[in-house]
């Protein structure tokens, strides 16, 4: 049985695992640790929760401190892009914790908070450098940053990024690299376009796969029922009260239609919280650490959001809408039966859902088990809680004042703190807004105008 000893890893790489109690490596860290040891490209098709984490960061940690030297002020050694602040922060997390013994620097950057910390964080250089590639490219243009002394670049959860619209942010960090570099590539599900990425970064790669791309977990037990959309609340309050939970994660495709599901359970005193891209980042930090120590046991996500969540002890996956997409529900139920936990999906399907249903089980190549509504499932519907009501609005659009406080910091474009921004085009000082510009507009020029006020008022 091979272990992490047997790969020839720096001696303070063991020593860190050793106090993370870590022996023997996953599958995917038994197939890309030897190939990326000797500097090969490498071209990895897993899932989060893998181990892939470990897989690309153990040999890169180990060639950072087999070769070492200072990174250039503004620049990484090695860069690490992933789709989304969460995936980002945990990555950040991995690579601090298999360092912990060495002198290595890691930052991770993203948007959702101010940049100029950021930008002193990365003035002096860094080794390790975990980004998203919007505010990647926002530091690049403010010359914060530059990549042409990249030894080692991966790109994680490739098919998230395709998703999200990344591509053309992923053509532009492609052309700002160095040409001799380390690749490593990954991504949950390989169809043709993102294989046609892989090949713009990838020489000569070295393929991986721990699963076939878009199966199914084997120890996932996958349940659905068919009913009503307006019924699905009444189920969801159903499916938690007879359920053993441990800890649930529940997907709906919108942003709104999350709060929706959390004020309902609010309504019945079941407490949860939602994680989506409407919230700000300290919300959404929140919301997974208190759904990681168990204060929360049920997380309400859109696909975004949850992508890259790494929590242990998630016990079900709950559906409580379908994608349209069937590698988003691969994608889904695989947060549950982690580390050879047995897991439980369970879907539940309205009417104009089931083409989307016939389209994951033609691609997953499974069915799901039917699960009957509840007997007294009419009782339940009549008598379902109102939802609790929603936090007061005190700005416009909707939003809760933390994240306008953060607008404003950051400026319209969520990225550039409205501190940074020049003059604005109609010559007003930077920041000044349509408001000032009326009481300037309307402000009293000269004493005339007071003295013909106060002229009108004598004679009337």
């Amino acid at each position: 049985m091979t272990t992490f000893n047997d790969f020839g890893l720096h001696a303070d790489i063991n020593r860190a695992l050793a106090a993370k109690d870590y022996t023997t490596p996953t599958p995917i860290q038994t197939q890309a640790i030897p190939p990326l040891m000797k500097g090969r490209d490498l071209c990895g098709i897993a899932q989060t929760g893998t181990g892939k984490t470990a897989g690309f960061s153990l040999p890169s940690i180990h060639h950072l401190l087999t070769y070492p030297h200072r990174a250039n002020p503004r620049s990484c050694r090695m860069l690490v892009l992933a789709p989304t602040r969460e995936l980002a922060a945990q990555i950040a997390q991995s690579c601090r914790d298999y360092g912990r013994f060495t002198k290595l620097s890691v930052t991770t950057v993203f948007g959702g908070v101010p940049i100029n910390k950021q930008i002193r964080e990365l003035s002096s250089g860094v080794d390790i450098l975990v980004a998203t590639p919007g505010r990647l490219l926002d530091l690049i243009d403010q010359r914060a940053l530059r990549l042409d002394d990249v030894e080692i670049f991966v790109l994680d959860e490739a098919d998230q990024m395709m998703d999200m619209g990344f591509i053309h942010s992923l053509r532009r960090i492609a052309k700002l690299l160095p040409s001799r570099r380390q690749n490593l590539f990954f991504s949950a599900t390989m169809p043709k376009e993102i294989a046609h990425l892989a090949e713009q970064f990838l020489e000569d790669p070295v393929t991986v796969s721990v699963t076939p791309a878009a199966t199914t977990v084997e120890k996932i037990s996958q349940y659905s029922t068919f009913v009503e959309q307006k019924e699905k609340q009444a189920l969801l309050h159903s499916v938690i009260a007879s359920e053993d939970i441990d800890r649930a994660l529940i997907f709906t495709r919108t942003k709104h239609g999350a709060d929706r599901v959390v004020r309902h359970l609010a309504g019945a005193g079941i407490k949860a919280m939602a994680i989506h891209g409407n919230k700000s980042q300290s919300q959404r930090t929140h919301a997974l650490q208190a759904f990681r120590s168990g204060d929360i046991k049920l997380l309400v996500a859109t696909d975004i959001a949850a992508r890259g969540i790494d929590v242990s002890g998630v016990s079900h996956v709950i559906n409580f809408e379908i994608p349209n997409v069937p590698e988003q529900y691969v994608h889904r139920i695989g947060r549950t039966a982690r580390a050879g936990a047995e897991g439980k999906a369970i879907s539940f399907i309205a009417p104009d859902e089931r083409p989307y249903m016939r389209d994951i089980e033609r691609v997953t190549r499974s069915k799901s088990e039917p699960m009957p509504l509840p007997e007294n499932f009419n009782e339940l519907v009549r008598n379902l809680p109102k939802p609790a009501q929603p936090p007061r609005d005190t700005g416009s659009q909707g939003r809760n004042p933390q994240r306008q406080r953060e607008d404003a910091l950051r400026g319209r474009d969520g990225n550039k703190p409205r501190g940074d921004r020049g003059p604005r085009r109609d010559g007003a000082p930077a920041g000044e807004g349509a408001e000032g510009q009326r009481k300037r507009r309307f402000r009293p020029r000269n004493k005339s105008v007071g003295a013909h006020k106060g002229a009108v008022k004598r004679v009337g």
